[in-house]
């Protein structure tokens, strides 16, 4: 995998983990995050969410560096790979072994 793809795909990863602790922040949830532990509330969940876009874009926009045309190439293909890796892994984790439910 070249130094592109593998970024796309940790961006995609990072994406993915931004999803969960944007709907925790807007709905007011709680959901673990490493800021405050298992007792997160909505405000460290939208500083992590935040976090994780920023991750992501910054890794999207040095995967797109030196890069001509306006599509994307196989980095798509890994971004979304790694953001369905990380949804997947998550899902099944919370599944057998929940961290963030009663």
């Amino acid at each position: 995998m070249n130094s592109s793809r593998a970024q796309s795909f940790f961006a995609g990863m990072l994406v993915a983990n931004s999803a969960p602790h944007i709907a925790t922040a807007v709905s007011g949830r709680r959901h673990m995050t490493p800021l405050a532990g298992r007792e997160s509330g909505p405000v460290a969940n939208g500083v992590w969410a935040g976090l994780n876009l920023a991750g992501g874009a910054v890794l999207l926009r040095f995967a797109r560096k030196g890069k001509e045309g306006a599509r994307w190439d196989r980095d798509l293909v890994a971004f979304e790979t790694g953001y369905l890796a990380f949804a997947s892994w998550m899902a099944l984790s919370e599944r057998f072994f929940p961290m963030n439910s009663e």
